[in-house]
């Protein structure tokens, strides 16, 4: 058995182009922090909207951080933004920045302010514990 046949999956590989058509980046103001939500809006007919978009979809019944979509659906960021990004364009989910307020497509957002010293203190405690 070669080094290479020892790292594949059993399953077949689907490279993170084929899932975005090719789409490296999103408009939408999607960091790791952001919480989306789905709204519970019928899927149009017009959407073209692959299988990972409809699995995504299910993930968000609720408020979820994008970094825990991600890795639920154990895809890279970049691909989830890229996904999160066309379900949000089709009026399917709702994202709201981590500092609080709502996203308003189209809106200009203004910056959240950096967190407290306080939080970063407790931030970096956790990660020493780690």
């Amino acid at each position: 058995m070669s080094h290479y046949e020892e790292w594949v999956d059993d399953g077949p590989v689907v490279r993170s182009y084929a899932l975005t058509r090719g789409r490296a980046a999103t408009s939408a103001p999607l960091d790791l922090l952001s919480v989306v939500a789905a709204t519970g809006a019928l899927i149009p007919a017009n959407a073209d909207l692959g299988r990972e978009h409809r699995r995504l979809l299910e993930l968000i019944p609720r408020s979820r951080q994008v970094a825990e979509v991600a890795s639920e659906a154990d895809l890279p960021l970049g691909v989830v933004r890229v996904l999160l990004g066309d379900l949000l364009d089709h009026g399917l989910i709702l994202v709201r920045p981590p500092a609080g307020g709502g996203y308003v497509p189209g809106a200009d957002q203004s910056p959240a302010p950096p967190p407290s010293e306080s939080i970063l203190r407790e931030v970096i405690t956790g990660l020493r514990a780690l």
